[in-house]
């Protein structure tokens, strides 16, 4: 149970595809043009990846190793085909608006990636978990850069207005130059983070190294010092 837990919660920040990993960028970058963009291709993909990693895991034994890529693509791509099938049944103005970005999730990094590098090796409730918690930092990620976006680009988040009345909307950021500039600062936002957790952690353990095994003064570590 804590190795499923372990797996899944890698993907919600220790190995978050776009900002950890820096896999799938292209949807990244093109369908976040709003909240409701980014939740919906997070989500198609989630599905995608989950159940593939699901059935590569169960077939990773009788499938020769020569064709493996092969039977991978063939095995997503039967994925995504639903996938455009309900979407079109039942969110067909967001299969719209994401246009081509939905069946490329067939060659989508993230997908592959995944396949090979975990649901191939690892039995079945682990790869599960693999592409529960690597779907669900994907749609995350998405989600967050199209609300961003939309907030700074039109006013709004998820279609209603959020903003103060008058408020002039910066029209680039829901423009191609908006997505590099917002996955630039989220990168440059998330990486200044880490490394003042880092050198919390180093300061912290020269700290500690400092105090004497009794929990007292410091008296014998100058004692030491002095031999």
């Amino acid at each position: 149970m804590n190795q499923f837990i372990q797996e899944f919660t890698k993907g919600l920040w220790k190995e978050l595809p776009p900002f950890r990993l820096l896999l799938g960028l292209c949807p990244v970058l093109a369908v976040t043009k709003s909240a409701s963009n980014g939740i919906g291709m997070g989500m198609a993909v989630l599905f995608v990846l989950t159940l593939s990693n699901m059935l590569i895991s169960l077939v990773r034994n009788i499938i020769p190793s020569k064709v493996r890529i092969a039977c991978f693509i063939t095995i997503s791509a039967t994925l995504v085909v639903a996938v455009e099938l309900l979407m079109q049944a039942y969110a067909y103005p967001l299969y719209l608006q994401l246009g081509i970005f939905v069946p490329l999730i067939v060659v989508n990094c993230i997908i592959l990636g995944r396949a090979e590098a975990f649901a191939a090796k690892n039995p079945v409730h682990l790869a599960i978990a693999d592409g529960l918690g690597m779907g669900l930092g994907f749609t995350m990620s998405l989600t967050f850069l199209g609300a961003i976006r939309e907030i700074l680009g039109a006013g709004t988040c998820f279609g209603y207005p959020v903003m103060w009345d008058g408020f002039q909307p910066f029209t680039i950021m829901v423009e191609a130059p908006g997505a590099f500039l917002c996955l630039g600062l989220t990168l440059a936002a998330m990486n200044y983070g880490t490394r003042r957790q880092l050198m919390k952690k180093n300061r912290d353990a020269a700290e500690e190294s400092t105090v004497s095994p009794c929990g007292g003064c410091r008296a014998c570590s100058v004692g030491r010092n002095n031999d």
